[in-house]
Parts: C-alpha cells; structure tokens; sequence
C-alpha cells in the first residue's frame, strides 16, 4: 500500500469516527459503520467554544470550481459521463443534488504523486452505489479506468481522469 493511500484512509478514518491502524508491513483496523450524528453533549460543546460563543462550522461543500481549456466540453463531459448535472445558467433551473454522505478533506503535499500528474492541483472523489457498474459504464465509453481496489470496513476505489486529464477517484464505501 502506498503512503498517499494510507493517508487518505487514516481522513477517512476520522471522517468515519474509527480508529485506523496502518503499521509498516500490516494494514490492520479497527472500524465501525458510521454514527448518526448528534448534538454534542454539554461539556464537548465546551471545548469548542471561544470567548463563549460556539464557533459556527461550514455544512459542506456547495461547490466545486475549477479552470478548463474548454469549460463547456467538460462540463458536458462530467454530465454525460458521472450524472453531474450542469450548473443552471437562467432562472428555474435546478443545480446537482448530491446525496448526504461522508465527504473526505484532505490537503496533500505539495510533492504528492498521488494525483498522478504533478501539474494538477486537485483531485475529486465521488461516491457511488455500484462500483463495478459505473466501470463498466464508463469503459463502455471509451474511458481508461484502472481496476478497482478494496480495502477492507472502508470500501472499494478506482481511478480515472476527466478529458482534460484530471483526476478522478471513484468509491463504493462498504
């Protein structure tokens, strides 16, 4: 396992609440499905307080920006491709609904060779229902997408890239 992905999995670990062990030569772990969450108690509501007040946190991401050589072609091909419905450009117009779930959020070295490219800055991951089905939609496309990876109480993952040659990592939690 590489060290990128071990990092990765140790963020996933917190997003999922579990406590993961990545020895050297060992992946062991030790995790439990996902909490519902829930107002924290009195005295946890303390620590994250300032001056009294709580501190207010974002709710999650509301977009997603990024350049392109041809920003529509791209977007077309994330429309037809993932499902990724355009962002409306007149009144009436709905924008993508994403389902809740976890979402990892991770900087990465700048050195990373994680991202493949070392000129792209940003990689995004997006959940699926069926792995195995969305390769095979997209390999049906003509899309080079690597064979997917499993790692265990976690989920499975594969990788792709836009056709701007962006990378994409693709994950079916367990």
């Amino acid at each position: 396992m590489s060290f990128p992905r071990r990092q990765l999995l140790q963020v996933l670990s917190y997003a999922f609440g579990a406590g993961f062990i990545l020895p050297k030569n060992e992946f062991a772990m030790g995790a439990q499905k996902p909490a519902h969450r829930v107002s924290p108690a009195p005295a946890a509501k303390a620590e994250h307080e300032s001056g009294g007040t709580q501190m207010e946190k974002v709710a999650g991401i509301g977009g997603l920006f990024f350049r392109a050589h041809d920003p529509k072609g791209l977007a077309n091909w994330y429309e037809q491709h993932l499902g990724i419905a355009l962002t409306p450009t007149t009144e009436g117009g709905t924008v993508w609904q994403q389902e809740a779930g976890p979402t990892s959020f991770s900087p990465f070295p700048q050195t990373t060779k994680y991202f493949g490219d070392p000129n792209k800055s940003w990689m995004v991951n997006f959940r699926v229902h069926d792995l195995d089905r969305m390769v095979a939609q997209l390999r049906a496309a003509g899309i080079e997408v690597k064979d997917p990876e499993s790692y265990p109480n976690i989920g499975r993952f594969t990788r792709l890239h836009d056709s701007e040659g962006n990378p994409i990592e693709l994950w079916q939690p367990a």
